[in-house]
């Protein structure tokens, strides 16, 4: 039996040590209902196994064979073999569902959900980025094949906001770059296409600004008219003081701050509780809703007190507030405005802040001078008409309603209002003698162009604005070439200053005659030459330079002769001044009606006596 039992314990069966560990599990059970279920366990076991051993083990099977069973010894670990694992998993099977919560491990468990949380992390990138890894490391333009199957569907805008920002980064590195066998002119096209379908830019306002700007300073400007410029508030100082008005506004609920150091008077919101153009100080007429550009020209016209100063182009009435506000009241100006519906509005805010120094009237701007008078106002202020290419962000209709031939024609009116606004100032002034020109237009042609006109139709000259910023206007653009001075004139960009898009700029006039000033082609002689001395080589043949500088010569003694034809055939008629007419004296009007009446006595005397003679 000894013998039977110690082979038993060797090599147990699987369903004999489920019966002890069945045993185990139900400890905590009645002591009968333990020895019934031992009962029918032994039975089923005999059932399934005859043989010795198993009689044997279902007769010793008591709680030390139970014992020696579980726990077991090295030797008999070593001797099982695959019982042995068998009996580790089928103890940790059955101990699982009792014992859990003591055995279980948190740090094992904690791994494990990190480790399901990096993996979920991973796809989520991975399928994020699954069509960048499909596309190759290196950039390649659109065939012509793509490009029509892209306009078949639906616009890509992710796509298309990638691709420019490829495009941007070779054109900012062309050489280096640049796909072989690619343009630069095609990698432009390209980008012109996918900004206008981006951000909705028509071709011609598209193509205009990729001319003016570099890519990346192209894209600074166009993701700037995106987004709104700030709210900036003028303080009218005929009312209040900006420390004051600020004040007040604060304790409503608007935040705000001084607006920069350029400017006295303005002030910019950056958040506000209560509506900023309704408030009791709005309608008392503290303050006036004014962009920041719009105070840069009423700067740079600096006007003085008791000028007559005349504001070609007046609604809504921010501009002649500010001259007013800056002259105190005294004076005269004359607020012109040729849309009779745009007079209420002007005249409404002159008397809500108390402006009485101003007319209002409304005429063409080219037939202004035939009402104003030639030669008769101190300073001009013409902001003129224009495409509105630098407030896109105020009006995004201007994307795709302005064409080339709408900047064409505001360029010829400003042409001609320009010419008319020369033409009231006079030369003469004491204190004045200036004219501002200014618009909210980015285009050449609407700015540097027609400066350049000025400055060849009028004896007028450019003088700093006066203020401290901005970029210095274009001298030369592509093909074209403008006066030197116009370095004077100011540009303000929104993506720079973080203002509308701005043209400012300042004439001097020098005489009250319309005749064409001989320093303009003088300036631009000796400017050509300049250019034409640097295109020439340092190291050329001293005979070569000798007959150039004869060349030279001669071409500018022929300039100079053909320039007095020129002005000699362009000079006005000139025409010999009225002398005064200086009334005879008393005696002779007295001798000469005395001899009148002699003469009518003979005649009656006459006519008598031959009527008697009849």
């Amino acid at each position: 039996m000894a013998i039977k039992g110690k082979k038993s314990q060797k090599k147990p069966n699987s369903k004999e040590i489920v019966s002890v560990k069945s045993k185990k599990k139900n400890d905590i059970l009645s002591e009968s209902d333990m020895e019934d279920e031992e009962l029918e366990q032994q039975q089923s076991i005999n059932s399934d196994e005859g043989g010795d051993s198993g009689s044997e083990l279902s007769l010793d099977g008591d709680d030390t064979y139970a014992r020696d069973v579980l726990g077991g010894n090295d030797d008999e670990v070593k001797g099982s073999g695959s019982d042995s694992e068998l009996d580790s998993g089928s103890d940790l099977e059955l101990d699982s569902g009792s014992d859990s919560d003591s055995d279980r491990d948190p740090q094992a468990e904690s791994a494990a959900i990190d480790k399901e949380s990096a993996i979920v992390q991973q796809e989520g990138q991975d399928e994020l980025q699954l069509n960048i890894k499909e596309q190759p490391d290196e950039f390649r333009l659109p065939t012509q094949e793509e490009l029509e199957e892209e306009a078949r569907g639906p616009p890509d805008l992710t796509g298309l906001q990638q691709r420019i920002k490829e495009i941007v980064r070779i054109l900012s590195n062309f050489s280096s770059l640049r796909q072989e066998g690619a343009t630069r002119k095609q990698y432009i096209e390209q980008l012109k296409l996918d900004l206008g379908s981006y951000y909705g830019y028509n071709e011609f306002l598209i193509s205009s600004f990729v001319e003016m700007f570099p890519p990346v300073e192209l894209m600074e400007l166009i993701e700037a008219f995106e987004k709104p410029r700030p709210i900036t508030l003028r303080t009218n100082t005929l009312k209040t003081r900006r420390r004051d008005l600020a004040g007040v506004l604060l304790n409503r609920g608007i935040n705000l701050d001084p607006l920069s150091k350029w400017s006295k008077v303005g002030l910019v919101v950056y958040d506000h509780q209560v509506p900023y153009g309704a408030t009791p100080e709005y309608m008392a007429g503290h303050y006036m809703v004014q962009s920041a550009s719009s105070f840069l020209p009423v700067m740079a016209l600096a006007p003085q007190e008791k000028e007559r100063i005349v504001d070609m182009a007046a609604s809504p009435g921010g501009k002649t507030t500010y001259i007013a506000a800056l002259m105190k009241n005294t004076g005269i100006i004359y607020a012109n405005e040729m849309k009779e519906k745009r007079l209420s509005k002007l005249t409404s805010n002159l008397q809500r802040l108390g402006v009485t120094n101003t007319v209002v009237c409304s005429y063409d701007g080219k037939e202004l001078p035939k009402v104003l008078g030639h030669n008769t106002a101190d300073r001009v202020l013409l902001d003129a008409p224009c495409s509105g290419t630098g407030v896109i962000s105020k009006d995004e209709s201007v994307k795709t309603s302005k064409n080339a031939i709408d900047v064409q024609n505001f360029s010829r009116l400003q042409k001609e209002l320009i010419l008319a606004s020369i033409d009231m100032v006079d030369a003469n002034s004491k204190s004045g003698g200036y004219v501002v020109y200014s618009t909210c237009s980015l285009m050449v042609i609407e700015n540097e162009d027609v400066i350049d006109y000025a400055l060849k139709k009028r004896d007028v000259k450019l003088v700093p604005c006066g203020l401290d910023f901005g970029r210095p206007g274009f001298v030369r653009f592509r093909e074209r070439r403008f006066h030197p001075s116009l370095e004077k004139t100011r540009r303000f960009y929104p993506h720079v200053h973080n203002m509308d898009g701005f043209f400012v700029a300042k004439l001097k006039k020098m005489s009250n005659s319309k005749g064409v000033p001989g320093t303009y082609s003088e300036v631009q002689e000796e400017e050509e030459e300049v250019e034409e001395g640097s295109e020439i080589m340092e190291e050329e043949i001293p005979q070569q330079k000798q007959k150039k500088e004869v060349l030279k010569k001669e071409k500018k003694n022929s300039n100079d002769a053909s320039l007095k034809r020129k002005k000699q055939e362009e000079k006005p008629a000139t025409f010999e001044k009225r002398k005064k007419y200086k009334p005879p004296p008393r005696e002779e009007i007295s001798k000469a009606r005395e001899e009148k009446r002699e003469a009518l006595r003979e005649a009656k005397k006459k006519t008598k006596s031959s009527t008697k003679k009849r």
